[in-house]
């Protein structure tokens, strides 16, 4: 393990001793992470685990992404520490979490309230003074108010008409203009971290597939890095290139998606129409390979569960052709329609200074000049050795969103080619048997590189900790995986990086019409499960 400052510091994939994390006193702690943020790092997760004697261990992940490093620091608290956020706004929803989970005080927050509707894991009373036999969730329905002439409110949510996952967003208006918006979620909490401790074991990796449905390959590769590091496993370099396609693939579907999306709530009917069938071309290109539109299945520890031989490569070959060329000629009419461009331009604006001090991720930092991608700044797996180049707009606006997604979009394809040419007809290297969902069933490969890295309790390094990072197709994903004396996951951390944008998205509406809001929200496309862990 290599040691960087008073942290310890390791890379992406990479296991630790939990003995060899700095344990800090809070007030040098929360000197480190702060300083370490204003200096350019990212904060990546901030989180408790309970120890004995009511006693809080705060864990905080920073990344320095200039030089590839992860640094890690611990920190014991009991019923209160002085808050991170007035110094850091990075830490607010982290500190929120703790709050409303463990009921120990970020002292002088700002804004202090719960995150979800859910009952704290606390036994006592929470960090609002709420016991288990109260009903009322205090603070959760508290909401910053605008005072004044003609200001107005209106609430959204969090039953909407479409089909769509409760969220409730309050607006502060003079007229038509937002003067602020404050977004609540968490109404569907579901526990998924708390079923992960006592883990792994044959539930765990279904658990990971469903956290954001959509991420399914993303979620489950951060999981995989994260076991593997703490079993010390080597993955094949076929199994990388598996992975590496079907992470790329479902960035394709989903940013295809999006554009659709974007151009159906300006009512441009032929890109919503053609993008929405082109993105279930990519969709149907990974249920060929494992049978599953999402990727269940593709991707499992110490490899990949689905190989692709020759016939099926040449079929996706073919049928990746086709859906960048329909791609290119459905997305080239939004930059040619003035129409489209006047509504996408200057719309829900993001500053650059905005998102570095929000911690924003993704398409939506890369929209405002942030260059920042996990597959370039902390690569694992086959990025280690295969580059992809960034795309990057200026503006921050919905046009610069969209225009992200476009030319990720090419760099993905021509990646997803290279790989699938690569692969030639070189053999997995597991065994495989013929078994799938289809007529002949496409080839499932044994899951494990020989060694057989088992992802179950018991096997893996007992008292470390590892860190695993994924440029999913919203962002940055980080898994923090921590093992008690017996080899099982005492704790269990993951950030959507939904949980790091969602708070952009409010910034953007400001002094923005409130009609433009549906438009800003698609140029986001956030989770609200990936929130609601």
């Amino acid at each position: 393990m290599r040691v960087s400052g008073p942290a310890g510091a390791i890379h992406s994939g990479e296991a630790a001793r939990l003995a060899d994390v700095p344990l800090l006193p809070v007030a040098e702690f929360r000197r480190w992470a702060t300083e370490g943020v204003a200096s350019g790092a990212g904060l990546a997760a901030l989180f408790g685990n309970p120890l004995e004697g009511g006693v809080l261990r705060l864990f905080a992940v920073l990344l320095h992404r200039d030089r590839g490093a992860i640094e890690m620091a611990t920190a014991d608290v009991q019923e209160s520490y002085p808050a991170l956020t007035p110094d850091c706004p990075q830490a607010s929803l982290f500190e929120r979490e703790i709050a409303e989970e463990w009921g120990v005080v970020p002292a002088g927050h700002p804004w202090l309230k719960p995150v979800r509707f859910h009952r704290s894991r606390h036994a006592g009373r929470d960090a609002w003074g709420r016991g288990p036999e109260d009903e009322v969730l205090p603070g959760v329905t508290s909401f910053f108010a605008v005072e004044g002439p003609a200001v107005h409110e209106v609430a959204v949510g969090p039953i909407h008409a479409g089909v769509i996952e409760p969220g409730h967003f309050r607006f502060q208006c003079h007229g038509e203009q937002v003067l602020n918006l404050e977004i609540a979620l968490g109404y569907q909490h579901r526990g998924v971290e708390r079923a992960l401790v006592g883990g792994p074991d044959k539930r765990t990796l279904h658990y990971m597939e469903t956290l954001a449905g959509d991420t399914s390959v993303g979620h489950a590769t951060a999981y995989c890095q994260a076991v593997e590091a703490l079993a010390r496993c080597e993955v094949p370099r076929r199994a990388l290139a598996l992975r590496g396609i079907a992470l790329e693939l479902e960035r394709l579907a989903n940013h295809a998606g999006d554009l659709g999306a974007l151009a159906q709530d300006v009512g441009f009917l032929p890109t919503a129409s053609f993008c929405g069938r082109i993105r279930g071309d990519f969709l149907n290109m990974t249920a060929a390979v494992c049978g599953s539109r999402f990727g269940r299945g593709w991707v499992r520890p110490g490899g990949a569960g689905f190989d692709i031989e020759p016939p099926l490569r040449r079929s996706l070959l073919e049928r990746l052709d086709a859906a960048m060329r329909d791609a290119q000629g459905a997305v080239r009419l939004l930059w040619e329609t003035s129409s489209v461009r006047g509504r996408f331009e200057n719309t829900g604006p993001l500053s650059r200074e905005t998102c570095l001090q929000l911690g924003a991720v993704g398409p939506v930092a890369r929209a405002s000049g942030v260059r920042l991608d996990v597959r370039r700044d902390f690569p694992a797996g086959l990025y280690r050795d295969v580059a992809i180049p960034i795309s990057v707009c200026e503006e921050g606006d919905v046009y610069a969103r969209a225009m992200v997604r476009w030319l990720e979009m090419q760099a993905s394809g021509e990646f997803v080619r290279g790989q699938l040419q690569g692969l030639g007809a070189a053999p997995f290297e597991a065994a495989s048997r013929e078994k799938g969902p289809r007529e002949k069933g496409p080839r499932e490969a044994g899951p494990l590189a020989p060694g057989r890295a088992r992802a179950n309790a018991g096997e893996l390094a007992p008292e470390s900790i590892a860190v695993s990072l994924v440029e999913g197709w919203r962002g940055e994903i980080c898994h923090v995986a921590i093992t008690d004396s017996r080899g099982a996951f005492s704790c269990y951390k993951v950030v959507d990086p939904s949980f790091h944008n969602w708070a952009g998205l409010a910034m953007a509406l400001r002094d923005q019409q409130i009609s433009d809001f549906p438009l800003c929200n698609k140029s986001f496309n956030l989770s609200y499960c990936g929130h609601d862990l």
